[in-house]
């Protein structure tokens, strides 16, 4: 029996280190990576492949990526996608703008100046308005000078000069937006009780408010066509001021995923934004005879303000007593 134990004691050693040798190499292959179940697709090594990834020092690890799949979606937005639709948007407005003027011409007041006068906006509107509207014209020439500057006025230029007026282009763009978001704010808290949607706004729509032909339907102080302006304004003017601070900002909750996102839904509001804009300036200008006044003077023709916001005269108590509590407006002489 003892003669048994030595290769007994041996013999228990060399299972048990073949059971430990076992589990180790289970251990080990369900660590591995399953090729059935684990592979990485065809689609990611491929996207793999696109990505251009450097080594570094610093923290800010996402800065070793030099180079994309995203990032070349997005470059081919700003540098293709993005000009076709700002020259559609934009030179497609001015295109039926011209067509418009050529046949409709001025819309003159039918009934000529009454020598007579309504304030139609005070001093603070019209303040208000003017700073949003030069802060926008700035905002549109220099944003089109970063999306179409270098294709277009590159090549009339000297790269010193371009490369200086996109630079303080750039940085009125980032300053003025503040002015230009506070502007908009005002606008809607100042203007929101006159632009809420009524029974009247489908008349006028309808009857096309005296644009196409010499009908001018009856409207309260804002017509349907000037909500319609205000609420692009408001949504427009709000949607490009948000995504426009993700820029200002980077990283601040936004990584370079979604502040690509947002340099996409900035660039196509601004576009539509700025062709909106267009139409409403044309209004206000060579558009319609006695427009300009209201807010340059603030104060508009009583014959004009008859054919196009009949409904507000009556409210201000000039075509008729609405509410006899109310003080009458002043109406003062001088067109």
């Amino acid at each position: 029996m003892q003669a048994l134990a030595t290769p007994l004691r041996i013999a228990l050693v060399l299972v048990f280190l073949a059971i430990a040798a076992i589990g180790y190499l289970s251990a080990a292959q369900a660590q591995s990576v399953n090729p059935t179940k684990n592979a990485v697709s065809e689609q990611q090594l491929l996207q793999q492949f696109k990505t251009i990834r450097g080594l570094g020092s610093i923290p800010d690890t996402k800065s070793y990526t030099l180079e994309q799949p995203a990032g070349r979606d997005w470059r081919h937005f700003h540098e293709v996608t993005l000009r076709w639709i700002s020259g559609i948007a934009i030179l497609g407005m001015l295109t039926l703008l011209i067509i418009f003027y050529l046949w409709r011409g001025m819309v003159r007041i039918e009934s000529g100046g009454s020598g007579r006068t309504i304030v139609r906006f005070n001093a603070v509107e019209r303040f208000v308005h003017g700073m949003t509207a030069v802060c926008f014209i700035i905002l549109a020439l220099s944003g089109l000078n970063i999306t179409l500057g270098r294709p277009l006025l590159l090549p009339l230029m000297k790269p010193e000069s371009f490369t200086a007026l996109s630079e303080w282009a750039k940085y009125a763009h980032n300053y003025l937006s503040f002015p230009f978001t506070v502007g908009v704010v005002l606008i809607f808290l100042m203007w929101l009780g006159g632009n809420i949607p009524t029974r009247v706004d489908i008349d006028w729509l309808k009857r096309g408010g005296g644009m196409v032909a010499r009908d001018y339907p009856p409207a309260y102080r804002f017509n349907a066509g000037q909500k319609l302006v205000y609420w692009i304004v408001v949504l427009g003017g709000g949607a490009a001021a948000m995504s426009g601070y993700a820029l200002i900002f980077p990283f601040y909750g936004t990584t370079i995923e979604t502040m690509q996102q947002a340099e996409m839904v900035h660039g196509i509001v601004a576009m539509l934004f700025i062709a909106v804009m267009l139409a409403h300036i044309y209004i206000g200008t060579i558009g319609m005879e006695g427009a300009f006044e209201a807010m340059g003077s603030g104060a508009v023709d009583l014959n004009w303000a008859k054919e196009h916001h009949s409904l507000w005269l009556e409210e201000e108590g000039v075509l008729g007593r609405t509410d006899p509590s109310q003080p009458r407006p002043t109406v003062a002489p001088g067109g």
